[in-house]
């Protein structure tokens, strides 16, 4: 995890936790600030899944006052396999998603927030195909607030035809959210920008920042080779400001 994220004036710790979704542990990250949250937020990761760099930037993420579920959306695939699954598994058993199931997954994050934390507002915040689902969850009428970092708006055509669906389809109902794209980034295409931004014309609380030649996946991990550190600094100040406002 980069200083991009920096860390605020809170201490902080994290662990990992499951939770229990209808009986079936769902893996994933829990942390805290030292003291009262100010809020909560639940976080997707991009395919890869809770890889390491999730530990810190959860824990950097609470360092800001927030208590922070992160959310493993292949956990029934990597029981289904007896263990963990890489990055090609992941690609590969994607069309396997259900965007139901992974909602009740960010739900029931939440719900566990709320009672472990003590918060009375969740947001959710995700990367990349996590990106795409945040923009899902801020429709369910779940969350508060919605941070999509480069989140595809359509489903790609490798994983459609099953249980994903797109997320142009349900972002007219969402609630307020900030849309971070990359103006070179082929998951999220201009015209797909565009049809974003068209589907929130006119609603001042919901905003769709473009970062002129940043290709995918530009703020999350510094060892990416899209990765852009003053454009990193640049989002995560957004993001914050927008989650903490």
């Amino acid at each position: 995890m980069s200083d991009a994220l920096p860390l605020g004036p809170h201490e902080s710790g994290v662990e990992p936790i499951a939770l229990m979704v209808e009986d079936v542990p769902v893996r994933a990250l829990h942390a805290r600030p030292r003291g009262p949250a100010l809020a909560g937020l639940v976080v997707v990761p991009h395919i890869a899944g809770l890889v390491p760099l999730y530990l810190e930037m959860c824990r950097r993420l609470a360092s800001h006052g927030l208590a922070v579920c992160a959310v493993e959306p292949f956990s029934r695939q990597e029981d289904a396999a007896g263990g963990p699954l890489d990055v090609d598994a992941r690609f590969a058993c994607a069309a396997s998603l259900f965007d139901d199931v992974v909602m009740e997954d960010l739900a029931e994050a939440a719900d566990h927030l709320a009672a472990a934390d003590h918060v009375s507002g969740v947001s959710v915040l995700g990367f990349c195909m996590g990106g795409s689902y945040a923009l899902k969850a801020a429709a369910t009428g779940r969350f508060e607030r919605a941070v999509s970092f480069y989140g595809m708006v359509r489903t790609p055509e490798q994983w459609s035809g099953g249980g994903q669906h797109d997320a142009l389809a349900t972002v007219g109902k969402a609630c307020p959210t900030l849309a971070i794209c990359g103006g070179s980034d082929p998951w999220v295409p201009p015209e797909d920008v565009e049809a974003l931004r068209a589907a929130w014309a006119g609603q001042i609380d919901h905003k769709v920042v473009v970062y002129r030649g940043a290709d995918h996946g530009f703020v999350h991990d510094p060892d990416r080779p899209s990765y852009r550190p003053l454009d990193a600094a640049d989002a995560w100040h957004r993001a914050l400001g927008f989650l903490l406002d």
